[in-house]
Protein backbone atom coordinates (compact mmCIF):
# COMPACT_ATOMS: atom_id res chain seq x y z
CA UNK A 1 0.00 0.00 0.00
CA UNK A 2 1.69 3.49 -1.41
CA UNK A 3 1.03 6.26 1.19
CA UNK A 4 0.80 10.05 0.07
CA UNK A 5 2.65 12.43 2.42
CA UNK A 6 0.50 13.91 4.92
CA UNK A 7 -0.31 18.08 3.56
CA UNK A 8 0.80 18.97 7.36
CA UNK A 9 3.57 17.13 7.11
CA UNK A 10 7.05 19.02 8.79
CA UNK A 11 10.23 19.16 7.56
CA UNK A 12 13.02 16.79 9.54
CA UNK A 13 15.05 19.15 11.99
CA UNK A 14 18.49 19.43 11.74
CA UNK A 15 19.43 17.05 15.18
CA UNK A 16 22.71 17.44 16.62
CA UNK A 17 24.21 13.92 17.44
CA UNK A 18 23.79 13.00 21.52
CA UNK A 19 27.21 12.07 23.56
CA UNK A 20 26.36 8.46 24.75
CA UNK A 21 24.06 7.33 22.14
CA UNK A 22 24.59 5.86 18.91
CA UNK A 23 22.40 5.09 16.46
CA UNK A 24 21.94 2.07 13.52
CA UNK A 25 19.30 0.56 11.21
CA UNK A 26 19.36 -2.97 9.05
CA UNK A 27 16.60 -4.50 7.01
CA UNK A 28 14.68 -7.66 8.91
CA UNK A 29 12.21 -8.00 6.32
CA UNK A 30 9.85 -7.88 8.51
CA UNK A 31 7.52 -7.54 5.66
CA UNK A 32 7.73 -6.98 1.86
CA UNK A 33 9.01 -3.60 1.87
CA UNK A 34 12.45 -2.40 0.54
CA UNK A 35 13.52 -0.58 3.74
CA UNK A 36 15.19 -0.63 6.47
CA UNK A 37 12.99 -2.07 9.37
CA UNK A 38 14.98 -2.79 12.25
CA UNK A 39 16.58 -0.26 14.68
CA UNK A 40 19.50 -0.46 17.35
CA UNK A 41 20.20 2.41 19.45
CA UNK A 42 23.67 1.63 21.76
CA UNK A 43 23.63 3.74 24.65
CA UNK A 44 26.23 4.36 27.19
CA UNK A 45 26.62 2.63 30.64
CA UNK A 46 24.69 3.91 33.35
CA UNK A 47 22.49 5.85 31.11
CA UNK A 48 19.13 6.38 33.07
CA UNK A 49 15.90 5.22 31.46
CA UNK A 50 12.11 5.79 32.38
CA UNK A 51 9.27 5.43 30.37
CA UNK A 52 5.54 5.51 30.04
CA UNK A 53 3.56 2.20 28.65
CA UNK A 54 0.07 1.64 26.93
CA UNK A 55 -2.84 0.14 29.66
CA UNK A 56 -4.06 -1.63 27.59
CA UNK A 57 -5.09 -4.86 29.06
CA UNK A 58 -3.47 -6.43 26.08
CA UNK A 59 -0.43 -5.09 25.50
CA UNK A 60 2.58 -6.82 24.06
CA UNK A 61 5.04 -8.79 25.34
CA UNK A 62 7.83 -5.54 25.15
CA UNK A 63 5.39 -3.30 27.15
CA UNK A 64 5.21 -5.60 29.57
CA UNK A 65 8.47 -6.47 29.91
CA UNK A 66 9.26 -2.48 30.08
CA UNK A 67 7.47 -1.73 32.12
CA UNK A 68 9.74 -3.95 34.69
CA UNK A 69 12.76 -3.07 32.59
CA UNK A 70 12.25 0.64 33.86
CA UNK A 71 11.89 0.03 37.33
CA UNK A 72 15.82 -1.03 36.80
CA UNK A 73 16.82 2.60 36.22
CA UNK A 74 19.71 2.03 33.95
CA UNK A 75 19.86 0.70 29.89
CA UNK A 76 22.43 -0.08 27.58
CA UNK A 77 20.52 -0.58 24.38
CA UNK A 78 17.20 -0.19 22.51
CA UNK A 79 15.87 -2.45 19.62
CA UNK A 80 12.93 -1.18 17.60
CA UNK A 81 10.70 -3.73 15.30
CA UNK A 82 9.04 -2.09 12.08
CA UNK A 83 5.84 -4.22 10.84
CA UNK A 84 4.74 -6.97 13.35
CA UNK A 85 3.68 -5.51 16.87
CA UNK A 86 4.51 -9.43 18.30
CA UNK A 87 1.11 -7.88 20.10
CA UNK A 88 -1.06 -10.90 21.50
CA UNK A 89 0.98 -13.82 20.35
CA UNK A 90 1.43 -15.71 24.00
CA UNK A 91 4.55 -17.66 24.71
CA UNK A 92 6.02 -17.44 21.13
CA UNK A 93 6.01 -13.57 21.38
CA UNK A 94 8.17 -13.47 24.19
CA UNK A 95 10.38 -16.20 23.56
CA UNK A 96 11.52 -13.76 20.24
CA UNK A 97 11.79 -11.02 22.72
CA UNK A 98 13.94 -12.73 25.01
CA UNK A 99 16.15 -13.33 22.11
CA UNK A 100 16.67 -10.28 20.98
CA UNK A 101 17.24 -9.70 24.90
CA UNK A 102 20.21 -12.10 24.90
CA UNK A 103 21.62 -11.51 21.53
CA UNK A 104 22.05 -7.84 22.61
CA UNK A 105 23.46 -8.43 26.10
CA UNK A 106 26.34 -10.95 24.52
CA UNK A 107 27.12 -8.51 22.20
CA UNK A 108 27.69 -5.61 24.30
CA UNK A 109 28.53 -7.32 27.63
CA UNK A 110 25.66 -6.57 29.47
CA UNK A 111 22.64 -7.65 31.42
CA UNK A 112 20.26 -8.75 28.76
CA UNK A 113 17.42 -6.94 30.99
CA UNK A 114 19.00 -3.70 30.12
CA UNK A 115 18.64 -4.22 26.73
CA UNK A 116 14.56 -2.87 25.75
CA UNK A 117 12.28 -3.87 22.87
CA UNK A 118 9.51 -2.30 21.17
CA UNK A 119 7.84 -3.63 18.24
CA UNK A 120 4.88 -2.32 16.01
CA UNK A 121 2.65 -2.97 13.13
CA UNK A 122 0.68 -5.51 12.80
CA UNK A 123 -1.39 -7.46 15.92
CA UNK A 124 -1.35 -11.25 16.73
CA UNK A 125 1.34 -12.36 14.55
CA UNK A 126 4.32 -13.66 16.35
CA UNK A 127 7.78 -11.53 15.58
CA UNK A 128 9.55 -14.27 13.26
CA UNK A 129 12.59 -15.69 15.38
CA UNK A 130 15.04 -15.84 12.25
CA UNK A 131 14.12 -12.23 10.61
CA UNK A 132 14.85 -10.43 14.09
CA UNK A 133 17.95 -12.57 14.99
CA UNK A 134 19.30 -12.00 11.26
CA UNK A 135 17.84 -8.64 11.47
CA UNK A 136 20.24 -7.65 14.97
CA UNK A 137 22.82 -9.16 13.38
CA UNK A 138 23.17 -6.88 10.62
CA UNK A 139 22.56 -4.00 12.95
CA UNK A 140 25.39 -4.51 15.23
CA UNK A 141 27.45 -4.38 12.17
CA UNK A 142 25.88 -1.83 10.69
CA UNK A 143 27.45 1.66 9.95
CA UNK A 144 26.09 4.67 12.14
CA UNK A 145 23.26 6.71 11.00
CA UNK A 146 21.30 9.89 11.82
CA UNK A 147 18.39 10.68 13.35
CA UNK A 148 16.54 10.83 10.23
CA UNK A 149 17.18 6.82 8.85
CA UNK A 150 16.37 5.88 12.39
CA UNK A 151 12.99 8.29 12.51
CA UNK A 152 12.36 6.27 9.19
CA UNK A 153 13.04 2.77 10.21
CA UNK A 154 10.57 2.58 13.60
CA UNK A 155 7.48 3.93 10.78
CA UNK A 156 4.86 1.92 9.95
CA UNK A 157 1.97 3.68 7.79
CA UNK A 158 3.43 7.04 8.50
CA UNK A 159 3.69 9.68 5.87
CA UNK A 160 6.46 11.66 6.68
CA UNK A 161 9.76 10.67 9.49
CA UNK A 162 9.07 12.46 12.70
CA UNK A 163 12.38 14.12 14.96
CA UNK A 164 12.41 16.92 17.70
CA UNK A 165 15.35 18.74 19.24
CA UNK A 166 15.40 21.27 21.83
CA UNK A 167 17.82 22.63 24.49
CA UNK A 168 18.76 23.48 28.19
CA UNK A 169 21.04 25.76 30.20
CA UNK A 170 22.26 23.49 33.44
CA UNK A 171 23.70 26.17 35.09
CA UNK A 172 26.60 27.33 32.25
CA UNK A 173 26.17 23.68 30.92
CA UNK A 174 23.89 23.57 27.74
CA UNK A 175 22.31 19.84 27.36
CA UNK A 176 20.79 19.12 23.97
CA UNK A 177 17.46 16.67 23.62
CA UNK A 178 16.56 14.89 20.77
CA UNK A 179 13.58 12.44 20.05
CA UNK A 180 12.07 10.49 17.14
CA UNK A 181 8.62 9.24 16.92
CA UNK A 182 6.31 7.11 14.99
CA UNK A 183 2.41 7.02 14.85
CA UNK A 184 -0.48 7.90 12.69
CA UNK A 185 -3.30 5.56 13.49
CA UNK A 186 -4.52 3.77 16.43
CA UNK A 187 -3.49 6.88 18.44
CA UNK A 188 -5.42 7.63 21.52
CA UNK A 189 -3.00 7.17 24.18
CA UNK A 190 -3.56 6.02 27.65
CA UNK A 191 -0.32 6.79 29.02
CA UNK A 192 2.01 7.77 26.32
CA UNK A 193 1.51 7.15 22.76
CA UNK A 194 2.49 5.12 19.56
CA UNK A 195 6.32 4.46 19.89
CA UNK A 196 8.54 7.14 21.12
CA UNK A 197 12.17 8.00 22.15
CA UNK A 198 13.73 10.74 23.82
CA UNK A 199 17.84 10.76 24.22
CA UNK A 200 19.70 13.39 26.46
CA UNK A 201 23.01 14.28 27.32
CA UNK A 202 22.22 14.94 30.95
CA UNK A 203 22.74 13.69 34.04
CA UNK A 204 18.82 13.03 35.28
CA UNK A 205 18.74 10.32 38.30
CA UNK A 206 16.42 7.58 36.92
CA UNK A 207 13.35 8.07 39.58
CA UNK A 208 13.29 11.62 38.78
CA UNK A 209 13.67 11.24 34.66
CA UNK A 210 10.52 8.85 35.86
CA UNK A 211 8.54 11.68 37.48
CA UNK A 212 9.54 14.16 34.89
CA UNK A 213 8.09 12.10 32.16
CA UNK A 214 4.94 10.84 33.42
CA UNK A 215 4.42 14.77 34.27
CA UNK A 216 5.29 15.49 30.45
CA UNK A 217 2.83 12.79 29.56
CA UNK A 218 0.25 14.07 30.92
CA UNK A 219 0.03 17.29 29.47
CA UNK A 220 1.23 15.93 25.99
CA UNK A 221 1.16 12.34 25.04
CA UNK A 222 -2.26 12.38 26.93
CA UNK A 223 -3.90 14.68 25.17
CA UNK A 224 -3.72 14.03 21.62
CA UNK A 225 -6.12 11.34 19.22
CA UNK A 226 -6.62 10.91 15.51
CA UNK A 227 -9.21 8.01 15.88
CA UNK A 228 -10.36 7.32 19.51
CA UNK A 229 -7.87 3.48 19.57
CA UNK A 230 -5.31 2.98 21.96
CA UNK A 231 -3.18 0.75 20.83
CA UNK A 232 -1.62 -2.38 22.48
CA UNK A 233 2.32 -1.24 22.33
CA UNK A 234 2.35 2.27 23.04
CA UNK A 235 5.60 3.06 24.33
CA UNK A 236 8.22 6.53 25.18
CA UNK A 237 11.19 5.73 26.65
CA UNK A 238 13.69 8.49 27.62
CA UNK A 239 17.18 8.22 28.19
CA UNK A 240 20.06 10.30 29.71
CA UNK A 241 23.18 9.57 29.35
CA UNK A 242 24.68 11.92 31.95
CA UNK A 243 27.29 12.96 29.31
CA UNK A 244 27.23 16.48 30.25
CA UNK A 245 28.99 18.41 32.56
CA UNK A 246 27.04 19.35 35.38
CA UNK A 247 25.73 17.75 38.94
CA UNK A 248 23.20 15.09 38.81
CA UNK A 249 19.67 16.13 38.57
CA UNK A 250 17.86 14.66 41.85
CA UNK A 251 14.81 16.68 42.42
CA UNK A 252 13.15 19.48 42.24
CA UNK A 253 16.19 21.39 44.57
CA UNK A 254 18.89 20.45 42.09
CA UNK A 255 20.44 23.14 40.00
CA UNK A 256 18.59 23.30 36.45
CA UNK A 257 15.81 21.25 37.14
CA UNK A 258 13.20 23.12 36.32
CA UNK A 259 14.80 24.05 32.81
CA UNK A 260 15.22 20.44 32.25
CA UNK A 261 11.64 19.26 32.70
CA UNK A 262 10.50 22.81 30.66
CA UNK A 263 12.74 21.81 28.07
CA UNK A 264 11.40 17.27 28.38
CA UNK A 265 7.85 18.79 28.18
CA UNK A 266 8.55 21.11 24.98
CA UNK A 267 9.95 18.05 23.63
CA UNK A 268 7.09 15.66 23.99
CA UNK A 269 4.52 18.28 22.78
CA UNK A 270 6.84 18.56 19.97
CA UNK A 271 6.50 14.92 19.07
CA UNK A 272 2.88 14.34 19.76
CA UNK A 273 1.77 16.91 17.27
CA UNK A 274 4.13 15.80 14.91
CA UNK A 275 1.85 12.71 15.28
CA UNK A 276 -1.26 14.32 15.06
CA UNK A 277 0.07 15.95 11.39
CA UNK A 278 0.29 12.77 10.17
CA UNK A 279 -2.98 11.47 11.08
CA UNK A 280 -4.18 8.75 8.85
CA UNK A 281 -5.90 10.46 5.96
CA UNK A 282 -6.06 13.76 8.28
CA UNK A 283 -5.87 17.06 6.24
CA UNK A 284 -6.27 19.39 9.68
CA UNK A 285 -4.77 20.54 12.24
CA UNK A 286 -7.19 20.49 15.42
CA UNK A 287 -6.31 22.43 18.43
CA UNK A 288 -9.07 22.02 21.08
CA UNK A 289 -8.75 24.59 23.89
CA UNK A 290 -10.92 23.89 26.95
CA UNK A 291 -11.62 26.50 29.64
CA UNK A 292 -13.89 26.59 32.80
CA UNK A 293 -13.96 23.79 33.83
CA UNK A 294 -14.03 22.01 37.49
CA UNK A 295 -10.24 21.21 37.26
CA UNK A 296 -7.45 20.30 35.01
CA UNK A 297 -8.73 16.76 34.19
CA UNK A 298 -12.03 17.50 33.88
CA UNK A 299 -10.98 19.79 30.92
CA UNK A 300 -8.48 16.86 29.68
CA UNK A 301 -11.45 14.59 29.33
CA UNK A 302 -13.67 17.33 28.12
CA UNK A 303 -11.38 18.26 24.96
CA UNK A 304 -11.08 14.57 24.35
CA UNK A 305 -14.65 13.49 23.98
CA UNK A 306 -14.66 16.41 21.11
CA UNK A 307 -11.44 15.33 19.56
CA UNK A 308 -12.65 11.83 19.04
CA UNK A 309 -16.20 12.94 18.07
CA UNK A 310 -16.79 11.78 14.22
CA UNK A 311 -19.39 14.30 13.94
CA UNK A 312 -16.99 17.30 15.17
CA UNK A 313 -14.41 15.78 13.15
CA UNK A 314 -16.34 15.72 9.95
CA UNK A 315 -17.28 18.76 10.13
CA UNK A 316 -14.41 20.41 10.55
CA UNK A 317 -13.09 18.11 7.26
CA UNK A 318 -16.34 19.82 5.48
CA UNK A 319 -14.92 23.43 6.57
CA UNK A 320 -18.31 23.47 8.17
CA UNK A 321 -19.09 25.21 11.86
CA UNK A 322 -21.27 23.20 13.28
CA UNK A 323 -20.79 24.26 17.00
CA UNK A 324 -24.05 22.26 17.68
CA UNK A 325 -21.96 19.12 17.30
CA UNK A 326 -19.44 20.58 19.86
CA UNK A 327 -22.19 20.86 22.40
CA UNK A 328 -23.16 17.32 21.39
CA UNK A 329 -19.76 16.29 22.49
CA UNK A 330 -18.97 18.18 25.59
CA UNK A 331 -22.39 16.94 27.17
CA UNK A 332 -21.64 13.22 26.59
CA UNK A 333 -18.67 13.66 27.75
CA UNK A 334 -19.36 12.40 31.26
CA UNK A 335 -17.93 16.20 33.01
CA UNK A 336 -19.52 18.19 35.19
CA UNK A 337 -21.43 20.78 32.40
CA UNK A 338 -23.90 23.49 32.51
CA UNK A 339 -25.79 24.47 29.28
CA UNK A 340 -26.04 27.86 29.99
CA UNK A 341 -22.80 28.30 30.93
CA UNK A 342 -21.04 26.62 27.54
CA UNK A 343 -19.42 28.97 25.42
CA UNK A 344 -17.77 27.75 21.58
CA UNK A 345 -15.24 29.58 19.49
CA UNK A 346 -13.51 28.51 16.40
CA UNK A 347 -10.36 30.78 15.33
CA UNK A 348 -11.16 33.04 18.11
CA UNK A 349 -14.89 34.00 16.55
CA UNK A 350 -17.36 33.06 19.69
CA UNK A 351 -20.60 31.61 18.15
CA UNK A 352 -21.94 30.41 21.12
CA UNK A 353 -21.88 32.53 24.82
CA UNK A 354 -23.27 31.66 27.77
CA UNK A 355 -25.82 28.67 26.52
CA UNK A 356 -27.20 30.82 23.30
CA UNK A 357 -25.95 31.86 20.26
CA UNK A 358 -24.26 35.18 19.75
CA UNK A 359 -26.49 37.64 18.42
CA UNK A 360 -25.57 39.35 14.91
CA UNK A 361 -23.15 36.34 14.82
CA UNK A 362 -21.12 36.02 11.55
CA UNK A 363 -19.83 33.14 10.34
CA UNK A 364 -17.88 33.92 7.34
CA UNK A 365 -14.62 34.57 9.35
CA UNK A 366 -15.37 31.13 11.00
CA UNK A 367 -15.90 29.49 7.52
CA UNK A 368 -12.38 31.17 6.36
CA UNK A 369 -10.49 29.63 9.43
CA UNK A 370 -12.35 26.57 8.60
CA UNK A 371 -10.71 26.00 5.09
CA UNK A 372 -7.10 26.63 7.08
CA UNK A 373 -5.03 23.72 7.66
CA UNK A 374 -4.81 24.59 11.26
CA UNK A 375 -7.83 24.85 13.23
CA UNK A 376 -8.32 26.30 16.70
CA UNK A 377 -11.60 25.52 18.78
CA UNK A 378 -12.35 27.34 22.25
CA UNK A 379 -14.47 25.61 24.91
CA UNK A 380 -14.99 27.87 27.78
CA UNK A 381 -17.07 25.75 30.40
CA UNK A 382 -17.97 28.44 32.82
CA UNK A 383 -17.74 26.22 35.95
CA UNK A 384 -14.49 26.61 37.36
CA UNK A 385 -10.16 26.85 36.51
CA UNK A 386 -9.61 23.98 34.56
CA UNK A 387 -8.24 23.96 31.47
CA UNK A 388 -6.30 22.24 29.47
CA UNK A 389 -5.52 21.78 25.24
CA UNK A 390 -5.99 18.52 23.16
CA UNK A 391 -4.74 18.27 19.92
CA UNK A 392 -6.58 15.90 17.05
CA UNK A 393 -7.22 16.17 13.36
CA UNK A 394 -10.04 15.79 10.47
CA UNK A 395 -11.99 12.28 9.86
CA UNK A 396 -11.88 11.78 5.87
CA UNK A 397 -12.39 9.21 3.44
CA UNK A 398 -8.42 8.67 3.31
CA UNK A 399 -8.97 7.07 6.98
CA UNK A 400 -10.78 4.88 5.61
CA UNK A 401 -9.05 3.32 2.46
CA UNK A 402 -5.85 3.11 4.69
CA UNK A 403 -7.31 1.40 7.31
CA UNK A 404 -9.45 -1.01 5.08
CA UNK A 405 -5.76 -2.44 3.06
CA UNK A 406 -3.62 -2.14 6.30
CA UNK A 407 -2.57 -5.62 6.21
CA UNK A 408 -1.92 -5.65 2.58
Amino acid sequence: MELTQSPLACPFPDMPTIAGVELRVARAHYKEWDRADLTFIKVDADTSVAGVFTQSACASTEVEMGREQVKRGTARALIVNAGNSNAFTGYRGREAVEEIMAQVGDALNCDPYDVLVSSTGVIGVPLPKDKARAGVAAALSADLCGWEDAADAIATTDTFAKGAHCAAMIGDTRVELCGIIKGSGMIAPDMATMLGYIFTDARVAPDFLQELLSQANLQTFSCITVDGDTSTSDTVLAFATGKADHATITGWDSPGADAFAAALTDITRQLAQLVVRDGEGATKFIAIRVSGAVDNGSARRVGLAVANSPLVKTAIAGADANWGRVVMAVGKAGEPADRDKLSIAFGGVWAARNGVPVEDYDEAPVAQHLQGDDIDLAVDMGMGDGQSTVWTCDLTHGYISINADYRS
